[in-house]
């Protein structure tokens, strides 16, 4: 399987991700004949090598003609005109398809932000012509390698403030953070804007997985060189990788722990403050199971799963919160599918809904029940009602609504 694995330790934004393409073997002259089929006129790409502490790349900027009569700097574009633009281009379909997809995350997350509809959003520096340029420019260069994945490490998101045409706002952008929900992030390595709303939604739109534990061989790697720099390289690295393993959505394995104790002296009352408790600390299931003990005594086996490294945190708040004198733990390996969260959006509101998924495939799908509840609460209407319309938006209709079943 061959794979882009993208690693954004100090961010990435469009022109970077277009600097990493080209130094990684896209050639500069197909990039720019694909961009030709595009109605956008009044620019220039300019590719040179640059470095960043040290680590040579490519750098990519898009020269505005500032003369031209076509000159598209600062205008406005509304979704609905960029979905004309690319869609009336002579650029592949699959390229277009790409693009699209990417400028659909963009405007959902923009509207989010601004209260409105993703069909009535208008962009700003998303809107320009580089930015136009960075997101195709993106879908151009995936289809010149054709992936069967795309990887990504968690992304830097940088820190400070930055400017846009709103004024100050604090880094991520508040589009930025709606992009990346569900996505692996880290902050404050550096004090600018790392990850800008254009990368993140290339990196949203085209990578299947995200994390740092991946076996591949490496067959080639490229840097892309952002405009500014830090204590770390201002740099993208994506690498070019063949692998024999299956792609990391179908299952992980992650080395865990169970730590358990009996309880047969303690107030139940307890029982709900302990999990939540445990819970916070970072338990990733906590379970009690009746069970008999000496002398016929009824009692509660509490059980916490858990990642290794966190076993002493959770056996303290077990020493310090509960009765017992002795904890048991023992290793286990934890088999996991992947999970993705969408929302959907109802006309009572919106509604997460968490899938798993098995060689590429969505195998279930679950209406996440507190949603659902808080819903049914504040409309005063039968939780069942609010399945129903999770069904009718989801196109569900092979289980009766209300039993806490899957969609």
């Amino acid at each position: 399987m061959k794979v882009l694995y993208y690693e954004c330790f100090a961010g990435i934004s469009g022109d970077m991700n277009l600097g990493a393409m080209i130094d990684l073997g896209v050639d500069p002259d197909h990039l720019r004949k694909e961009l030709s089929g595009l109605p956008v006129h009044g620019y220039e790409l300019k590719v040179e090598k640059d470095s960043r502490r040290g680590i040579l790349g490519t750098r990519v900027d898009v020269l505005i003609n500032r003369d031209s009569d076509t000159d598209p700097e600062h205008r406005h574009s509304s979704h609905r005109e960029i979905i004309k633009l690319i869609g009336e281009s002579n650029l592949p379909e699959k390229v277009k398809n790409t693009s699209l997809k990417i400028f659909k995350i963009l405007a959902e997350a923009e509207a989010r932000v601004h209260g409105t509809s993703a069909d009535d959003i208008h962009f700003h520096e998303v809107g320009a012509v580089d930015s136009i340029v960075d997101i195709v420019g993106a879908a151009i260069c995936m289809h010149w390698f054709e992936p069967d994945a795309v990887w990504c490490s968690p992304l830097q998101l940088g820190g400070g403030m930055a400017e846009c045409v709103h004024g100050s706002y604090p880094v991520p952008a508040p589009a930025t953070m709606e992009i990346l929900r569900n996505i692996p992030v880290r902050t404050g390595k550096v004090d600018f804007e790392a990850t800008t709303p254009t990368g993140a939604a290339i990196m949203a739109a085209c990578a299947s997985h995200f994390g740092e534990e991946f076996s591949f061989t490496i067959l080639g790697t490229g840097y892309g060189i952002g405009k500014k720099d830090g204590r770390i390289p201002n740099v993208v690295r994506v690498s070019l990788c063949e692998t024999h393993e299956p792609e990391p959505g179908d299952t992980r394995t992650i080395p865990s722990a169970i730590i358990e104790c009996n309880l047969d002296d303690m107030n139940p009352e307890y029982y709900g403050y302990v999990m939540d408790a445990l819970f916070q600390a970072g338990a990733k299931d906590v379970y009690l199971t009746p069970v008999i003990m000496k002398k016929s005594r009824p009692a509660m086996t509490i059980s916490v799963l858990c990642d290794t490294e966190n076993e002493a945190a959770l056996g303290e708040i077990l020493f310090r919160e509960t009765s017992t004198l002795g904890l048991r733990k023992y290793r286990v390996e934890k088999t996991m599918l992947e999970r993705r969260t969408e929302v959907v959006e109802t006309r009572y509101g919106k509604i997460r809904i968490k899938s798993a998924w098995y060689r590429g495939s969505c195998i279930r799908k679950k209406a996440e029940y507190e949603d659902c509840a808080a819903i049914a609460r504040q409309h005063r209407i039968p939780l069942s009602q609010v399945y129903r319309e999770v069904d009718r938006q989801t196109g569900n209709q092979n289980e009766e609504p209300g039993n806490g079943r899957q969609v």
